[in-house]
């Protein structure tokens, strides 16, 4: 047998009652009190969990922030780390150049550490665009003027000025280059 209700609150709940009779402290038959009480605790424990929730999720985008940061400013430490020989070249090119005065022997000493450095650039996926002979393509190539040609077919690569590159197959510079126009056309009088 349950306790009597107190006599300012109804003994059983009707027909109307709300969602708290479906409480599973209402199915044990819990007084009212009790099973406000019972609310109160697992509202408690919801808004702790909630606390608990956003202090968590704050945290992890702090993390986050905080990797993406060092991600971006160590991103380059490969790079760097293979690029380190070539700087050892060039300080021994340039003590070598200080002692010798064959200008051949500088010019080979520096042709050398060009090949190293473009080495160590292709293994991190930067490609040159060098067109010589090729058409014209304003998407890898910036034409600065045209010159006659009747060796180099109109409109294709007479020279490169600036090489161009690509990085895993996006451009990051433009080759800067001269167009070939064809043959000399004679002036007509």
């Amino acid at each position: 047998m349950t306790a009597p209700a107190p006599q300012d609150t109804p003994a059983k709940a009707g027909p109307d009652s709300t969602a708290a009779a479906d409480s599973p402290a209402a199915a044990a038959g819990l007084p009212l009190e009790a099973q406000l009480a019972a609310a109160k605790k697992e509202a408690a424990g919801n808004y702790d969990h909630y606390l608990r929730a956003v202090a968590d999720l704050e945290n992890y985008r702090r993390r986050v922030t905080r990797e993406k940061d060092e991600l971006r400013q160590y991103a380059a430490v490969n790079l760097l780390q293979h690029l380190l020989p070539v700087l050892d070249t060039l300080q021994l090119s340039l003590a070598a150049a200080r002692q010798q005065t064959d200008a051949k022997t500088i010019t080979d000493g520096v042709a050398m550490v060009l090949e190293q450095f473009k080495g160590v650039l292709g293994r991190h996926g930067l490609k040159e665009v060098n067109p010589v002979g090729q058409k014209f393509d304003p998407h890898l190539h910036e034409s600065l003027s045209h010159q006659p040609s009747p060796e180099v077919p109109e409109e294709h690569v007479l020279q490169v000025v600036r090489t161009g590159y690509t990085l895993h197959g996006r451009l990051l510079r433009p080759a800067s280059v001269i167009l070939s126009g064809g043959p000399a056309k004679e002036a007509r009088g």
